[in-house]
């Protein structure tokens, strides 16, 4: 009987962000990628394995800006002696000049990905031949959005015998850099509007659409579980509040999977499209100029959006924010990045009060008061942080392959990191609703509803709402739409949303950054929120 080796040979696959790795890994193994923690750190990589070969794909090393993905790429590749090393044709020679040093010692091949975009030559194969022979490293050029047959078994080959990457080699330069075509986003004038304009565009047909779904779908499943709901409340008292009860766990379950569930994955998919062809990289560098007085980049705008599908995948993306903006990133996203819940509540209580147009007054005191709190928490450092930005990248029609592994990423994050705290949270509300504190707590918060001219029916959504952001629905009872005007519906709705980020928020925040980083944020959010509606609410109705 034939001796199988079970030896795997692990690879770690490095190069700058937007070189195409993980089309490339995709590519060579025909899998999709699973997570893997990086030890003694919060980032994941990416595993494909085919065989006895396993590929680690480590986020992109941004030269330019100190991120905690750029570093845990550089403690992967330290852990590691096989590499795979990645770089763009189209900047071939700025690309090995920083990423030569990284590798020296370590053994592995080059791929020298969008090699379409160089026009390929005799002059051009004669200097990847010549870099060959004088590093006696291989050298495979590919397209990695269509790497063929046998290019995929060049590189296969090359890592059976890899060779050692020699410290004192120098590439000579091959002189050309190709830089892609402007785009309408790169116009002096109107650019940075239609780079807003995209960055919305997702959020707002991903909540419309799917909240038209949702409107069909969820009385047939209140239907299909009235039978249910009718014999678990024959149970005893706690076991009702926590199954049935206001936020038990079959009374809310439904409100997350048909008006939350469509609405991330729709919008999973909307971005998805974005970065696998490039766009995200080009409104990032539309946008980066008028972001940087408020200590962001336009990379950071980017996640705050991404916010308004789910707050957590957007948190846990910020990873790749550089480290001197990266907590004031995770600050606007929590201040001003309507999720998907809060986004749907608001329209609910609007279109209740038969005053649909109130959203265009929202979104713009929501945005406005969102650029002011991150202005002034900001640190210095972030406010005149010049290296957060890398070139702009060129664009590709996406292939549905491309979009779904970037999906896949937003989605096992809301799945895996949002669903079972949302569970937690639940039972914990229901618990505290029993117990009566949820209301002895909306009695002491009544009288304080008259700093916002608001009557004390605004209390308990408001309180609601700092657990989790559906809460605000309850502006939307008969009752309670009777007692408010116009201006009290939107100060109370925006008091809601930004008083404090919903409890599974704030856990996640607490997770990526420290206990002591998140409360200060809820302490620094809460008295913004206060003196924001404080001015919406009396200097409103001067107007």
């Amino acid at each position: 009987m034939p001796i199988v080796s079970t030896a795997q040979r692990t690879t770690v696959i490095v190069g700058k962000e937007s070189t195409g790795k993980s089309e490339l890994a995709a590519a060579l193994t025909g899998r999709s990628p699973t997570s893997m923690s990086i030890e003694g750190s919060t980032i994941t990589c990416e595993t494909y394995q085919i065989r006895d070969d396993i590929f680690i794909d480590t986020p992109g090393i941004f030269f330019r800006s100190d991120t905690a993905a750029t570093r845990a790429a550089l403690d992967q590749l330290r852990a590691h002696d096989r590499v795979l090393l990645v770089i763009k044709a189209t900047h071939i020679d700025d690309d090995l000049a920083d990423l030569l040093p990284l590798v020296a010692g370590k053994q592995g091949l080059v791929v020298v990905t969008f090699w379409d975009k160089v026009l390929p030559s005799e002059f051009t194969q004669r200097m990847i031949n010549l870099w060959e022979r004088d590093s006696q490293v291989r050298f495979i050029p590919v397209d990695a959005r269509h790497l063929n047959q046998g290019q995929r078994q060049q590189i296969f080959d090359a890592l059976q015998t890899p060779a050692s990457f020699h410290q004192q080699w120098r590439p000579i330069p091959a002189g050309w850099q190709i830089e892609p075509a402007p785009t309408p986003l790169e116009h002096p004038r109107w650019g940075w509007l239609l780079a807003i304009l995209l960055l919305l565009l997702p959020a707002i047909v991903a909540v419309g659409f799917a909240n038209g779904i949702a409107g069909e779908l969820d009385p047939l499943i209140q239907s299909a579980l009235a039978p249910l709901i009718a014999v678990l409340s024959q149970t005893p008292s706690l076991l009702q509040a926590v199954l049935i009860g206001r936020y038990g766990l079959i009374t809310m379950g439904p409100l997350l999977f048909v008006w939350a569930v469509p609405t991330v994955v729709l919008y999973a998919v909307f971005l998805g499209a974005y970065k696998a062809s490039g766009l995200v990289e080009r409104i990032t560098v539309a946008l980066h100029p008028l972001l940087k007085p408020f200590g962001l980049s336009g990379r950071d705008l980017v996640r705050v959006i991404m916010g308004f599908g789910c707050n957590v995948p957007a948190v846990i993306s910020t990873r790749a924010c550089s480290s001197c903006s990266r907590k004031t990133c995770v600050s606007a996203i929590a201040f001003g990045s309507a999720c998907s819940y809060q986004f749907g509540a608001t329209l609910g209580v609007f279109n209740a009060a038969n005053l649909p147009n109130l959203i265009v007054p929202y979104l713009g005191y929501l945005t406005l008061t969102t650029l002011i709190y991150t202005r002034l928490v900001a640190p210095k450092s972030a406010r005149h942080n010049t290296l957060t930005i890398e070139r702009r990248t060129f664009l590709e029609r996406p292939r549905w392959s491309a979009i779904w592994r970037e999906t896949q990423g937003t989605l096992q994050q809301f799945f895996a990191s949002a669903i079972p705290i949302f569970l937690v949270i639940t039972v914990i509300a229901s618990v505290l609703d029993w117990l009566g504190a949820i209301a002895l707590l909306s009695n002491w918060i009544n009288p304080l509803m008259g700093l916002f001219d608001l009557p004390s029916e605004a209390a308990v959504p408001i309180i609601l709402a700092s657990i989790r952001k559906d809460g605000l629905l309850l502006f939307a009872e008969p009752d309670t739409l009777a007692a408010l005007t116009p201006l009290q519906i939107l100060t109370g709705v925006y008091l809601a949303g930004v008083l404090f980020p919903c409890l599974l928020t704030m856990l996640t925040i607490a997770r990526e950054q420290s206990v002591r980083f998140a409360l200060g944020l809820v302490a620094r959010q809460g008295i913004a929120a206060i003196v924001f509606s404080m001015i919406l609410a009396w200097g409103g109705s001067w107007l």
